[in-house]
Order: structure tokens, then sequence, then C-alpha cells
């Protein structure tokens, strides 16, 4: 297995694990729980930074386009309009 491939892993295993935290927080009750909770989604967001930024550098990901002006301020007005 190459370099490249353990990092797309990797992220992907890291983008499941922050989606298993954003359905476990609101559900959770528990004060300290949801706290602890938050905290490890946050270490695992910047682990996820991290790494996204070395296969940047890498050229291991390249990101799409940057959205327009116009398309950014569509997505704006969907959520502003209650459309969504």
């Amino acid at each position: 297995m190459n370099e490249k491939t353990m990092v797309a892993d990797t992220l992907v295993g890291i983008n499941g694990e922050l989606k298993m935290f954003s359905e476990m927080i609101p559900q959770t009750e528990e004060p300290r729980l949801k706290q602890t909770l938050k905290e490890l989604r946050n270490k695992c967001e910047m682990s996820q930074e991290e790494l996204y930024q070395i296969a940047r550098a890498k050229q291991y990901y390249v990101p799409a386009s940057k959205a327009s002006e116009e398309e950014v301020q569509h997505v704006k007005s969907l959520f502003t309009q209650n459309v969504m």
C-alpha cells in the first residue's frame, strides 16, 4: 500500500468518526459526556485538517474549484429564505 492510499484511507476513517460524533453529541443528555464528545470531535477535526493539509501539499488531494460569489450568494439565499 502506498502513502497516497494510506492518507486517503485515513481521511475516510476520520471523516467517518466526525460523522459519528455529529450524530452522538445531540443525542447525549449527560453534560460531562457531551463535553467529552465535543472535545474528542474537536481533536478529530484538528487531525483531519492537519492530514488534509499534508495531502494537499503532496498533491494527493486536489480540491474542487472555488465557488463563484454568485453561487455562494445563491446558497446563502436558500438558507435565509427557508427553501431547504
